[in-house]
C-alpha cells in the first residue's frame, strides 16, 4: 500500500487482515475509509483460501469515529450527506452479513461510528486499557450507521441509552460485562491473540461456519433494514440541524459546544 493510503491490506495464511491505518487522525472513518474496506472485505469474499476477516488499527486508538471534519463539509449538500451516511452503514451490513466470520482487535479509544464499526464485526478482543464509547451526544449528532440499533440488541435497552445519552465511555471490563466484548486480553497481546483466534476459525468448515453466522444473524436480525432505514433518515434529517453546525464548530475549536436547539 502506498503511503497516502487510509488502509492496510494483507493476508496471513487463511486470514485478510484490514487494518485502519490513519493514526494521526485517529484512524476516523471517511468516505474513502469505508470505501476502501467494502473492497477489502469483497476481495477477501471471493479469495476461497480466506476463512476469516481481521479488522485492527495502527496507532495508539482504534477509531474515535466519523471523519468530522468531512461531515462538516457536507452539511450543505443534502445529497453528499446522504451518500456518507448510506454508504456508511450499507458498508458496515456488508461486514454484518459477510459469509466470513469478522474479528475485531480494539485498543485505545473506540467511539461513536467506531464502536459502529466494532458493533457490525462478529467478535471483538479488546486491549485491557481499551474504552469504548458512543460519543454521537457530545456533539450534537447522533448515530447515523447502525449505532442506536445494535448497541440496543447487544446491550439492552437501557445501557444503550444511557451510553447514548451520557456519552460516557465504558472500561473494556465493563464492555465485556455488557456483552460488547468478547475478550479481554493485555495490551501487548492484542494483534497475537485476535490473530490465533481467526487462524482457528481456518481450521473449520468454511460454509459451515457461514452457515451458522447466517443462522444466528437472520433469525435475530428480522426486521433490522425498516431499524436502519428508520435510522438513516433520522441522521440525514438531523444533520444540518444549527446544533450539529455548533457541535462542529466546537470540535474543530477545541471547546465545549453551545446547543441552541
Amino acid at each position: 500500500p502506498q503511503m497516502s493510503d487510509p488502509i492496510s491490506v494483507t493476508i496471513e495464511g487463511n486470514v485478510g487482515i484490514i487494518e485502519l491505518a490513519r493514526p494521526d487522525k485517529f484512524n476516523c472513518l471517511s468516505l474513502e475509509v469505508h470505501k476502501c474496506i467494502s473492497a477489502a472485505r469483497a476481495n477477501f469474499e471471493a479469495n476461497r483460501d480466506i476463512r476469516s476477516i481481521l479488522i485492527r488499527a495502527q496507532g495508539k486508538h482504534f477509531c474515535t469515529g466519523a471523519d468530522l471534519t468531512e461531515v462538516k463539509g457536507k452539511l450543505n449538500d443534502p445529497a453528499a450527506l446522504d451518500h456518507f451516511i448510506a454508504f456508511g452503514m450499507e458498508n458496515l451490513r456488508d461486514l454484518e452479513t459477510s459469509s466470513l466470520p469478522v474479528v475485531v482487535a480494539v485498543q485505545g479509544l473506540c467511539l461513536a461510528g467506531g464502536i459502529e464499526l466494532m458493533l457490525s464485526c462478529d467478535v471483538c478482543f479488546a486491549a485491557e486499557t481499551a474504552q469504548f464509547g458512543d460519543q454521537h451526544a457530545q456533539f450534537g449528532l447522533i448515530p447515523g450507521w447502525g449505532g442506536s440499533q445494535r448497541l440496543t440488541r447487544l446491550m439492552g435497552l437501557r445501557r444503550a441509552l444511557d451510553l447514548m445519552f451520557s456519552a460516557r465511555w465504558l472500561k473494556s471490563s465493563e464492555a465485556q460485562e455488557a456483552g460488547l466484548v468478547n475478550y479481554v486480553v493485555p495490551d501487548e497481546e492484542l494483534n497475537k491473540a485476535a490473530l490465533e483466534y481467526c487462524q482457528k476459525i481456518a481450521t473449520r468448515s468454511r460454509p459451515g461456519i457461514a452457515e451458522m453466522k447466517r443462522l444466528a444473524r437472520e433469525g435475530s436480525d428480522l426486521g433490522i433494514d425498516q431499524q436502519m432505514r428508520l435510522e438513516r433518515d433520522a441522521a440525514i434529517r438531523a444533520l444540518p440541524s444549527g446544533d450539529v453546525a455548533e457541535g462542529l464548530e466546537a470540535f474543530e475549536n477545541k471547546r465545549k459546544p453551545d446547543f441552541k436547539g
